[in-house]
């Protein structure tokens, strides 16, 4: 497998998952993007970050990124190689914003940029971050952009399941906000707080909403009330972020829509809002980012 490229740019973007009632299925692209430069060479692994996770995350081998670009090249028999990587980080950490499926995806994208054409397609990164990330709601978005929804199937043969997806359209008339808190919240332990099982009823419920909610996003976007509704995750994970939970109440309450994004603990609000609004959740400690739809996942310079 050769190498045709020693250097290259790549921007990944953040999403949000979910979207109320499509548990692990439904997912957004979001116009913020994670954007990582690496340099191949012939020496030992150096990694600096700016932005998110400066001082924080690793430097060396261990960096998740530098992990999906090795794990992208083994994939395709391609030779390991000395890594210098710099990663401008804009995604949130551990804010339910897929700033994990950004990693994964840029990394195992930077090695398909330095190989030779087809080596490693955008079919063969979104099956490696899926299986990299046990789901495809984040992983879809992050690599195809736009609205996806995304499921996984058994394969003739194969011990892994194989991941699919398929965007659909969004209406110009949507306009997307999130609201970041300070606090963090692992995605491990808000997957801890669900259930073994849920009540049929409430099963039901969702399968309605989760079916709506793509017609509402690209039709009607006056069914998005109803179809961000979720009855199957977002209560069971009251316990590990009540202010979230708190806040979509209370939007919800005032007639607005919104959902807890990913695993939480950011707030999705699926419209816009005004400068009042906005001043009073800063001044409660969120961060509201109106945030457009990012039409392309993966961007490679």
């Amino acid at each position: 497998m050769n190498f045709v490229r020693d250097e290259v740019t790549v921007s990944v973007p953040a999403s949000s998952a979910n979207l109320g009632p499509g548990f692990d299925a439904l997912g957004i692209a979001l116009e913020l993007r994670d954007e990582i430069r690496v340099r191949a060479t012939t020496g030992a692994t150096h990694v600096t970050v700016e932005g998110e996770g400066a001082g924080k995350v690793p430097e060396d081998d261990t960096n998740m990124v530098v992990q999906a670009l090795r794990a992208g090249l083994e994939s395709v028999g391609a030779s390991q190689i000395g890594i210098e990587m710099h990663c401008v980080n804009r995604v949130p950490h551990g804010r339910g914003l897929g700033s994990s499926s950004a990693a994964l995806v840029s990394g195992l994208a930077a090695a398909g940029a330095l190989l030779e054409p087809g080596a490693l397609d955008t079919e063969a990164i979104f099956q490696l971050a899926v299986q990299m990330e046990g789901h495809p709601d984040n992983a879809a978005p992050a690599v195809y952009g736009g609205a996806v929804v995304g499921w996984m199937e058994p394969s003739a043969g194969q011990v892994t399941p194989r991941a699919y997806a398929q965007q659909f359209e969004v209406s110009p008339q949507v306009r997307l906000t999130v609201l970041i808190p300070e606090f963090e919240l692992a995605t491990s332990q808000a997957r801890g707080l669900l259930p073994e099982s849920v009540p049929h009823r409430d099963a039901a419920f969702n399968a309605g909403r989760a079916a709506l909610l793509p017609l509402a996003l690209a039709q009607h976007p006056e069914l998005l009330f109803f179809a961000t509704e979720d009855r199957l995750h977002q209560e069971y994970r009251r316990e590990g972020m009540p202010q979230s939970l708190e806040m979509v109440d209370r939007l919800r309450a005032a007639g607005t829509p919104a959902a807890i994004s990913g695993a939480g603990p950011t707030v999705i609000v699926f419209d816009h809002l005004d400068p009042a609004t906005r001043q009073d959740l800063e001044h409660l400690g969120w961060k509201p980012r109106e945030l457009p739809v990012a039409p392309q996942g993966i961007i490679v310079r």
